[in-house]
């Protein structure tokens, strides 16, 4: 069973799909969790806090689930095509996780502002936790990188970054000269795989066993 700070980050998500951050009230948030509204501030401290909390718990989804699919058993080079796969997949589905990734924050979403210098800490560790910052994009590359260890590293960020680049400017649709909706962004198209498994390969072949 969800605890209510994840029951409250959960009903933030929902309204977030159906309204814009503006528009979202945090006494329906408490309602929808089912839990009082002196709850939800004791979690979160604010609106703001909310927002933070939000981004972290997407950042920290992103990473845990990086780290999954390096960890499958399989070559290594697959498995990177695969967080690559999986990348532009989720900011599909996920626009804070999208913003987080290419710091591009749409019109109505909540864009986390760093806590108050001197602010009393959060007495809840997540949120003390979430209120320190949030990565820079290049930050979350580099953390990504780092869940592919020492060997992998390099490998792993061009197969993030070539991933981005198909979720900033993804393949146009034909004729119609516009750019596709983030519902056509899965799976990535089969050039950009094939450009990371080339790409890859370089390192299982080359006699030096490291990237260039």
């Amino acid at each position: 069973m969800p605890t209510a700070r994840e029951a409250l980050l959960d009903a933030a998500l929902t309204a977030l799909a159906h309204r814009p951050w503006s528009a979202v009230r945090m006494v329906d948030l408490a309602t929808a969790a089912r839990v009082s509204r002196q709850t939800l501030y004791n979690e979160f401290g604010s609106k703001e806090g909310l927002a933070r909390a939000l981004a972290r718990r997407e950042a920290d989804a992103f990473l845990n689930g990086a780290r999954r699919l390096l960890a499958t058993p399989a070559p290594p080079e697959r498995n990177l095509v695969a967080l690559a796969e999986w990348t532009v997949a989720r900011a599909a589905d996920r626009p804070i996780l999208r913003a987080l990734l290419t710091g591009a924050w749409q019109d109505g979403l909540p864009r986390p502002r760093p806590a108050r210098p001197g602010a009393r800490p959060a007495p809840v560790p997540a949120q003390r936790r979430a209120d320190a910052g949030l990565p820079a994009p290049g930050e979350l590359v580099a953390a990504t990188a780092a869940c592919a260890g020492e060997r992998w590293a390099a490998g792993c960020e061009i197969a993030v970054r070539l991933a981005l680049s198909h979720v900033v400017a993804p393949a146009l649709p034909g004729a119609g000269g516009q750019c596709v909706e983030p519902d056509s962004w899965r799976p990535m198209t089969p050039t950009i795989t094939s450009v990371i498994e080339t790409i890859l390969s370089v390192e299982t072949r080359s006699p030096r066993k490291t990237m260039p």
